[in-house]
């Protein structure tokens, strides 16, 4: 076994070959931490220490070869960021099923399965590190879920997004009380409009079949994705968003869920003040 020295804290994170992972990435390892980035592609414009494991995040058996890799490798995860994901947009009634699966296979189940494989080197790393007593100093594992302001703040033709980003938010507060007892903190992060490659990425309805009958059946649709989409590309640069994630990962206690930007802030405080009739309502007349 390559056992890496335990000097320096690890950092496991999936998407990290593009926007906010890139971003934790480079920073992480400017902080002197040994990342490494699960994902199914390596990219060339991260630091040669960050260490790129294959994986498909939504196929289980490419998630456990990849943590145990990691582990062989750095023989501890210190923090766990679950970072990947990409986005769907359209009504929910032009949506197929196939397409569905797929928004929540990779952003809700993938996190989960990482995490699930991840789960058991921590605690057992922990119940260890309480045990022995040994020059790698106090280890205080962490998970930490990349969600969305739009899992509070629901998008219209942005449903199955928004859902998975709930999901995620749910799974948090339950793994939290899960593992409380081991010393294992879970925090989620939920940014705003990020201008990223995630807007490029974003996948769309079937136009070609459908575009005619979803013009006519939900005309304000096309405006609505135009507006994700300069919202978007005026959005929050990632390095403040990936400032935000090393804030978590280095806090003395972390908080359960954390919102990435003033203004989004804002929005999140106004959900929990107002009615929720009025709080959506208020959602949907900005997308028409």
């Amino acid at each position: 076994m390559n056992v890496r020295s335990q000097t320096s804290k690890s950092l496991l994170i999936t998407g990290g070959s593009s926007g906010i992972g890139a971003a934790a990435v480079r920073l992480f390892v400017a902080k002197g931490w040994q990342v490494y980035y699960l994902c199914r592609h390596a990219s060339n414009d991260l630091p040669s220490s960050a260490v790129h494991v294959a994986c498909d995040v939504s196929d289980e058996q490419s998630v456990e070869r990849a943590v145990k890799a990691v582990i062989e490798q750095a023989g501890r995860v210190d923090v766990l960021i679950n970072n990947a994901g990409y986005g769907i947009a359209g009504p929910i009634e032009f949506t197929s099923a196939e397409d569905m699966r797929r928004q929540m296979d990779v952003n809700f189940i993938g996190a989960a399965l990482v995490t699930k494989h991840v789960l058991r080197y921590m605690r057992e790393e922990k119940i260890r590190s309480l045990r022995e007593v040994s020059g790698m100093g106090h280890y205080s594992p962490r998970i930490i879920f990349t969600s969305s302001v739009a899992a509070v703040l629901s998008i219209p033709y942005q449903a199955f997004y928004s859902a998975s980003k709930a999901a995620i938010n749910a799974l948090a507060l339950a793994l939290q009380n899960e593992v409380r007892e081991f010393g294992i903190a879970v925090s989620v992060l939920m940014p705003g409009d990020v201008k990223t490659g995630f807007t490029a990425a974003r996948e769309l309805y079937d136009t070609s079949a459908d575009s005619a009958a979803i013009d006519k059946a939900y005309p304000h649709c096309a405006g609505a994705i135009e507006t994700m989409q300069k919202d978007e590309q005026s959005g929050l640069a990632p390095e403040s968003i990936a400032r935000d994630l090393y804030r978590i990962a280095t806090a003395c206690s972390p908080r359960p869920q954390y919102t990435g930007g003033l203004q989004y802030q804002f929005f999140i405080f106004l959900d929990w003040l107002l009615p929720k009739r009025l709080v959506n309502w208020i959602v949907g007349k900005l997308y028409r």
